[in-house]
């Protein structure tokens, strides 16, 4: 008969395994020994646009308030050179809150490219809501400047009426414009101060929704600017990241409010963006650092946040969309 083999033992069985696992780990440990010879390895900006966009270090520098564009070291980029219009809004009419500069900016400069009359509400960003309005007027779209405070009732009021009359009527509302200042501490944060973000960030949106929706017919939209502070919490921006939160559920809420009249309310909730809003709140050694912690390893450009208001206000693309939040904020499971 043939010789067979021994059958291995569970010990030599155990030890062939053990033996299997300590070799894994040894080629594992010589990878990292590798990886930490020099230091880590920086892990490089995620790029996947038509662009390669600004990653940090940011240029330092610290804004007046409220902040103007023109004024940024490393100018926002707004006009999304890759985007190609088609008519996704033609015929249509936008009234965008805080549309002077940032996000704002973007969003006027992609509803007129997409055939939209674009009527702009700042603060007193004078020199930026004039570049907005080039801007518009150069894809061949009617802009309208409006000045003023939005936590003024009143005044929104006068906003909305003025649109209609003299853009013709008021299809899209826009509420974008907000106040943000840190605070490193709850006891830093004066009722003052509480109450101005409030009122311009939650009370501003209501005046302007309430103002806007006699004049809002079957098939109009509003779009609310929330952030990725109202979805995760901010430890240094307590009372922004408040109105934020409020904000989404005010966007569900209404949604649910009007669709009966057929009117659409969706929001945005964007993370880290490249605008006036953030060096006129942080630090220059803060603004250096601005979007390093997202997943993409950098800050967005209002570019990259202005096609999906497009996506939302437009009827061909978002018939069948109110209620939602939907998060741009470069990190994986906002």
């Amino acid at each position: 008969m043939a010789e067979t083999s021994p059958r291995a033992s569970p010990q030599d069985s155990a030890e062939s395994v053990v033996d299997k696992q300590r070799g894994i780990q040894r080629q594992q440990d010589d990878k990292d020994a590798e990886k930490s010879g020099g230091g880590q390895p920086k892990k490089q900006a995620v790029q996947v646009g038509v662009a390669e966009q600004p990653a940090p270090p940011m240029p330092a520098q610290h804004l007046e308030k409220p902040g103007l564009e023109a004024d940024m070291d490393l100018q926002p980029r707004f006009m999304a050179p890759g985007y190609k219009g088609s008519g996704k809004l033609e015929g249509l009419t936008a009234l965008v809150t805080g549309g002077d500069s940032g996000i704002g900016r973007a969003v006027a400069v992609l509803f007129a490219r997409e055939g939209a009359d674009v009527a702009i509400f700042y603060l007193n960003e004078h020199a930026d809501a004039e570049e907005t309005k080039r801007c518009v007027e150069a894809e061949g779209r009617r802009c309208l400047l409006m000045s003023g405070d939005v936590k003024d009732a009143a005044f929104c009021r006068k906003v909305v009426e003025k649109t209609v009359r003299e853009l013709g009527k008021l299809d899209i509302l826009v509420n974008n414009a907000a106040f943000q200042e840190h605070a490193d501490s709850l006891e830093d944060l004066t009722e003052e101060r509480f109450d101005e973000t409030l009122r311009t960030n939650i009370y501003g949106y209501f005046h302007m929704a309430k103002a806007a929706l006699p004049h809002l017919k079957r098939g109009a939209c509003i779009i609310n600017t929330g952030s990725v502070t109202g979805l995760e919490g901010s430890a240094k921006l307590l009372d922004y990241s408040a109105t934020k939160g409020a904000i989404h559920a005010f966007t569900k809420s209404l949604a649910s409010n009007l669709i009966d009249k057929g009117i659409r309310v969706n929001g945005v909730a964007p993370g880290p963006v490249w605008t006036p809003l953030n060096p006129a709140d942080k630090t220059p050694e803060a603004i250096r650092k601005f979007g390093a912690d997202t997943d993409m390893k950098r800050p967005a450009q209002p570019e990259e946040l202005s096609p999906a208001y497009v996506f939302l206000a437009s009827p061909v693309c978002a018939s069948y969309i109110t209620g939602i939040v939907l998060p741009v904020t470069g990190s994986v499971g906002a």
